[in-house]
């Protein structure tokens, strides 16, 4: 391993004054994204990433060749029907982007490619595209395409038979329109400076000026724009961490004025789903664990919701789909996904059995409400995403896809649970956990333990490809559904933010300590990993139990928590106020600061540490690890690795291509196995 100097990031103190109290920032110029010693800084860590690395590139280039080498390079997507025409994606041979396409009536038609990506992402080192919308009478295509990696996304519209992209082009947008039935109008949504969607606009094909129909003036809300399944209307809504509101358009009428379903209240969520004369509305009125209501489409409002589902308390409703007959209901009991099936005529129930002990399901793209039959899809950490076809009728299930894996994967060679280990409160906390057959339970083996753990979200137990290459080599993989996530219900999310933050980190770390104590860890040998806001709860919990784990990896870290929560022109801080707490408050100012990652750096010893980030993230922006690195390099008292890796072209997800983005997959299992004193 290479003895180079680490980069020195120069002190420049600025004092940061909040409620009386004094905040001393020696990184706060790394802000300037435009300065050229921010650049030479982030080039200098890189730098000597690349020579501290550098013994392991035999290493990181055979591990991306393993993963790689597990996709299969001509494959595509289970095609679905939808007006006419069957739509897919597919992939060819080695290239980096997919092949938008349909066929005509049957899939023995002839193929029409609505984007060819890989020409399109031609010149370009970051190029993605998102939200393809296609008009009614099946002409048009609306599209978005970010090139910088900051998710501005500029839409445009390709004329299907004549090949043309039409001269309609709208920049910063959120890349995805909704279409009138005139196929000649669209709704879309624009973003402001703080990359916040904050207006919905009418525009019409062959027009210059477009009209705003919404704007969100509250800055904790922001707004989006689709059209209903039914296709009947334009459905916009308007959201923030606790309220929800809607407002709807007849499809037919697109110059018409939208009405409101229900006008937002402080605690009120709700979410709808159009069908013949009814909204169905989940729900968390008097419902913590949400519920599902219906109310007529000519009086939607609260006060004419008829309840269709009561709430449960050990049942979390996230979400509906609705057809003639039958109505899908999904939801989470016992920190595992169910799909429940609902006979609207004969009143008879039943749920898709489901055998494995940790596992994640969920329906797909089902746009016919005729149909009897249902698509959804299934996965487990040793089961690859698996898409079903499910007779809701008969029961009868077919199999329509199953990820292949090549280069003999043979998921009887490993094997999956789902455990328990005890907060310090008392708390049960679900793990989820994977390894090969021939590891044993004796406390010898190398663990990397995932967790995240906020705004509500639930970390799945699916099949990760990647971490084959770990498993193969002994380790064993483990997700912590900690507090902040919504496995176990809503309480579960509420207990975990806010001024109740840190459970997301003591609960991560009693997993850690769970694992060693039952031995499926070696004490030496435990690894965490977390992104984004996982991120954040890997930078805590290394200030809080730096003994516990031998290296982390912290991707896209969110670790500057109060300067960033307290700069309003830095996307996400005022629509996040009530996931983190708003630090203009001094109640949430000094909880915030109390685990802080970047502000509870001390002169101690850390474990080894690789963070990455994306020099044009728009969710994390890059100078939070930045300057995060640089006070742990200046603080830290051990000769432990700290390396940061910045990508100079990329943003929040990392690389835009196919096979690209497992270069730095590679780079991350090269540290941990390195560490864990495994060579190949």
């Amino acid at each position: 391993m290479s003895n180079q100097t680490p980069p020195v990031a120069e002190m420049k103190p600025k004092v940061l004054t909040t409620h009386g109290h004094e905040r001393v920032d020696n990184y706060f110029w790394l802000k300037e994204r435009e300065n050229p010693e921010v650049i030479s800084y982030l080039e200098a860590e890189n730098s000597y990433t690349d020579a501290m690395m550098k013994h392991t590139e035999p290493l990181q280039e055979k591990l991306f060749q393993e993963i790689t080498g597990r996709i299969k390079k001509d494959d595509a997507s289970v095609p679905y029907f939808d007006r006419g025409y069957y739509y897919y994606t597919r992939y060819e041979g080695g290239k980096e982007y997919p092949f938008y396409c349909r066929k005509k009536g049957s899939l023995q038609a002839e193929e029409e490619i609505l984007l060819n990506v890989n020409e399109m992402a031609e010149g370009f080192s970051y190029y993605r595209v998102v939200g393809l919308r296609i008009s009614p009478d099946n002409m048009m295509l609306s599209f978005g395409v970010d090139t910088l990696s900051r998710r501005q996304y500029t839409i445009h519209v390709k004329n299907l038979k004549t090949g043309e992209i039409l001269p309609d082009a709208i920049a910063n947008t959120t890349g995805s329109a909704a279409w009138a039935a005139d196929s000649k109008t669209f709704f879309y949504t624009q973003k402001d400076h703080t990359l916040r969607a904050y207006k919905i606009s009418r525009h019409t094909l062959g027009q210059k000026e477009d009209q705003v129909v919404f704007e969100e003036k509250d800055p904790t809300f922001s707004t989006f724009v689709y059209t209903s399944k039914s296709n009947r209307y334009i459905i916009q809504g308007s959201y923030s961490t606790l309220s929800h509101e809607y407002r709807f358009l007849d499809a037919e009428n697109p110059m018409g004025e939208f009405s409101v379903i229900h006008p937002r209240e402080r605690n009120l969520e709700y979410d709808v789903w159009h069908y013949g004369d009814q909204f169905y509305i989940k729900t968390n009125d008097n419902a913590q664990n949400f519920r599902l209501m219906k109310a007529p489409v000519s009086a939607p409002g609260k006060s004419n919701w008829t309840e269709v589902i009561a709430h449960r308390d050990d049942v979390l409703l996230t979400g509906i789909d609705i057809f003639n007959d039958f109505l899908v209901v999904s939801e989470r009991k016992g920190g595992l996904k169910q799909i429940r099936i609902m006979n609207q005529k004969s009143g008879e129930e039943h749920y898709l059995p489901f055998e494995e002990s940790a596992y994640f399901a969920s329906t797909t793209t089902n746009v016919d409400f005729e149909t009897e039959q249902l698509r959804y899809r299934y996965s487990s950490l040793t089961t690859p995403m698996s898409t079903f076809e499910y007779n809701m009728k008969t029961k009868e299930k077919k199999l329509l896809k199953q990820t292949e894996v090549l280069g003999g994967f043979d998921k009887s060679k490993y094997v999956t649970e789902r455990v328990e280990a005890t907060a310090k409160d008392g708390t049960k906390i679900p793990v989820s956990i994977v390894h090969a057959k021939s590891v044993k339970k004796d406390g010898t083996n190398p663990t990397l333990l995932y967790g995240y753990g906020s705004y509500g979200n639930s970390m799945e137990a699916y099949f990760r490809s990647t971490i084959i290459s770990l498993m193969d080599r002994g380790f064993v993989f483990a997700i912590a559904h900690i507090r902040g996530g919504q496995e176990m219900g809503r309480s579960w999310y509420e207990d975990g933010k806010l001024l109740k933050k840190k459970n997301t980190f003591t609960d991560f770390i009693d997993c850690g300590e769970f694992m060693i104590a039952e031995k499926y860890a070696d004490p030496d040998r435990l690894f965490g990993l977390g992104g984004s806001a996982g991120g954040l709860l890997i930078g805590a919990v290394i200030n809080m139990r730096p003994d516990l784990f031998n290296g982390v990896i912290a991707a896209v870290p969110f670790v500057d928590v109060i300067t960033t929560m307290l700069d309003e022109d830095i996307p996400l801080t005022t629509s996040e106020y009530d996931e983190w707490g708003n630090p203009n408050v001094k109640e949430y100012y000094d909880y915030i600061l109390s685990y802080s990652p970047y502000d509870n750096v001390e002169a101690k010893d850390y474990p080894n540490i690789l963070i990455t980030t994306g020099l044009h993230d728009s969710q994390v922006q890059y100078w939070e690890p930045a300057k995060w690195t640089a006070k742990l390099r200046e603080l830290k008292t051990d000769d432990n690795r700290l390396l940061l890796y910045t990508q100079m072209d990329a943003g929040h997800g990392g690389a835009s291509g196919r096979f690209e983005a497992y270069r730095e997959t590679a780079l991350e299992y090269a540290f941990l196995l390195d560490l864990a004193g495994i060579e190949d």
